[in-house]
């Protein structure tokens, strides 16, 4: 053009739409862990066996190792306590949950239970979004109600009592 004006911008896709955010790195490690419990729930293979396994999947790199470790470790290792904190919120025995919502809920526990610098909400909120990830179309209901409830009772200055069921 001649007269002094800008061209018209080409037509075209226009501009990109915004990424989401990234993960961070404890989301990625509380991935990862449901991962890995999950894995070791079908196939009680060794802690250390699932963890080499996962440590090569993509991403592993971003992950915050140390609470990764901490949650696959410590959820194995307190597996029977875990249990006995979700048990009397559960509609069915341990044993008869999904491996998805069972991995998820062995990780938020442990959570409430060991890292108390994590608010309850946030606990929650990020085993809720796991669910969602990783499990069945209403699963990350079930899990916000039983975690709800672990939490009245775990962290009960924190957190509001909610009646069992």
């Amino acid at each position: 053009m001649t007269d002094g004006r800008e061209p018209a911008p080409a037509p075209g896709p226009g501009p990109k739409p915004a990424k989401a955010p990234p993960r961070s790195a404890r989301r990625r490690a509380r991935e990862l862990a449901v991962q890995a419990l999950y894995q070791w729930l079908v196939s009680r293979e060794d802690a250390g066996a699932v963890e080499a396994h996962l440590s090569e999947s993509p991403g592993f790199e971003k992950a915050d190792r140390d609470h990764f470790r901490a949650l696959l470790h410590g959820a194995i290792r307190d597996v029977d306590a875990l249990h006995e904190a979700i048990a009397p919120f559960l509609d069915r025995r341990v044993d008869e949950l999904s491996p998805v919502e069972h991995a998820t809920l062995l990780v938020g526990a442990y959570e409430l239970a060991h890292h108390a610098e994590i608010p309850y909400r946030v606990v929650i909120n990020e085993a809720v979004e796991l669910a969602k990830t990783f499990g069945g179309t209403d699963g990350f209901k079930y899990v916000n109600g039983v975690l709800d409830r672990v939490a009245g009772r775990l962290r009960p200055a924190e957190a509001p009592q909610r009646a069992a069921r």
